[in-house]
């Protein structure tokens, strides 16, 4: 089974991409969904993040996005504990889910491909490129934060051009540049 891997910067478009690739029947796993589920969900998880950042991170069995994201964003050390965490859980659930699967082609997204060293477990890897500006302003609409907000959150990915040195194919999600003829001209997607 080829296993490809789709990521790209915050306002990159690469779940659009992904909803073009599960049209074509491809499967894709969103990691960053699963995360929110396995913050929820995992008891393991929960009980390591608590060991981690505290009680106070959990209420009533839910995460506090808010305090969690106040520990960690900037703070290099407690962010690299909350990778150590939810990095090999994502992966035990992403080879779950691919053995689950009955097609010649999966499709993993997530936006910390090479940060967290998902790209070992893939096949290929496309990254979707978008402006700078333009991402900033699909992830304001996005999730209603501040400019400010957005940039702090860009400032731990990868930039783009790192991405692209890295990854087997791009697109380029600008507004302008037809996405879905980029996508086909892809050839792995036609061995799927």
């Amino acid at each position: 089974m080829t296993r490809i891997g789709v990521t790209g910067g915050m306002g990159s478009g690469k779940t659009t991409v992904c909803k073009v690739l599960e049209a074509m029947n491809i499967p894709v796993f969103y990691a960053d969904a699963e995360v929110k589920r396995m913050y929820e969900d995992d008891a393991e998880v929960k009980v390591l993040i608590i060991r981690a950042f505290g009680e106070a991170v959990y209420s009533n069995g839910e995460l506090n996005k808010k305090l969690l994201a106040e520990k960690v964003f900037g703070n290099a050390t407690a962010l690299a504990a909350l990778n150590a965490i939810a990095h090999p859980a994502v992966e035990r659930r992403f080879a779950a889910w691919v053995e689950q699967q009955r097609t010649p082609c999966v499709a993993l997204e997530a936006a910390l491909m090479f940060e967290g060293n998902a790209h070992r477990l893939l096949n290929k890897i496309v990254t979707v490129n978008a402006p700078k500006e333009l991402r900033i302003r699909r992830v304001i609409q996005r999730d209603g934060c501040t400019r400010s907000e957005a940039l702090r959150r860009m400032k731990r990915q990868l930039s783009d051009a790192e991405r692209t040195a890295r990854a087997d194919f791009c697109i380029v999600n600008d507004d302008e540049v037809p996405l879905l003829p980029q996508i086909l001209e892809l050839k792995i997607f036609f061995e799927c």
